[in-house]
């Protein structure tokens, strides 16, 4: 059973940059797409990146495309979320996911994942 660990979060200023990392257990990362979800308070939880087998494509958000970029490492089963140009309204609890799927529509989509980890925080000051 797929499990994730989120980490990297912290406290910035506008402008700045962070880097989130998602370490997999229970299972081999390289069997499953992968995506960073988020979700900010009195929110729902929304899509912000998901990545394909063996890096062959990805997708962002409208919202954090050019400042946020996706990668992996199937090596060390771990997923990473380079964010840059960091704005107030990046603030939010983000987490990592894993699913079987990757939809022709290029969407991530939530209800596709599973081995939801606990989250990490990030928050943006202004």
């Amino acid at each position: 059973q797929v499990q994730v660990v989120e980490s990297g979060g912290g406290l910035v200023e506008a402008g700045g940059s962070l880097k989130l990392s998602c370490t997999v257990s229970g299972s081999t990362m390289g069997d499953f797409v992968m995506g960073w979800f988020r979700q900010a308070p009195a929110k729902g939880r929304e899509p912000v990146s998901c990545i394909t087998w063996q890096s062959r494509s990805t997708i962002y958000a409208d919202s954090v495309k050019g400042r946020f970029t996706i990668a992996r490492d199937d090596r060390k089963n771990t997923l990473y979320l380079q964010m840059n140009s960091l704005e107030p309204e990046d603030t939010a609890m983000y987490y990592c996911a894993a699913s079987r799927l990757w939809r022709s529509s290029r969407r991530c989509v939530e209800d596709d994942y599973i081995g939801w980890g606990r989250g990490t925080q990030v928050t943006v000051s202004s």
